[in-house]
């Protein structure tokens, strides 16, 4: 059985870093295609970063371009999402998510595994 473990979220300040993680356990990230999701309330499900398996094609939301930074570590089975510069309108449970394969893929029913989701605030 696959699982998405995410840790790292919290509250925090605008202007402040985070780094989330999501460790994988029953299958290897090494040939998955990843990603990260977030879900506000009120609001849909919406892609924030998404990586092919080697990590040389990604995806970012416009929203987040230049200040989150997908990755792995395949020694970990880990994937992380790097945030800076974080501001109010970030404030959302943010969901890791991977594919079977490994192609690049921003839309969420592509995706097979799902983490729990993690809370992040960012007060203002």
């Amino acid at each position: 059985q696959v699982q998405l473990v995410e840790s790292g979220g919290g509250l925090v300040q605008a202007g402040d870093s985070l780094r989330l993680s999501c460790a994988a356990s029953g299958r290897t990230l090494r040939t998955a295609a990843i990603s990260w999701f977030r879900q506000a309330p009120g609001k849909e499900r919406e892609i924030v970063a998404a990586a092919n398996w080697s990590g040389d094609s990604t995806y970012y939301a416009d929203s987040v371009k230049g200040r989150f930074t997908i990755s792995r570590d395949n020694t970990k089975n880990t994937m992380y999402l790097q945030m800076n510069s974080l501001k109010p309108e970030d404030t959302a449970v943010y969901y890791c998510a991977a594919a079977r394969s490994g192609g690049l893929r921003t839309r969420a029913p592509l995706y097979d595994y799902w983490g729990q989701g993690i809370q992040v605030t960012v007060s203002s």
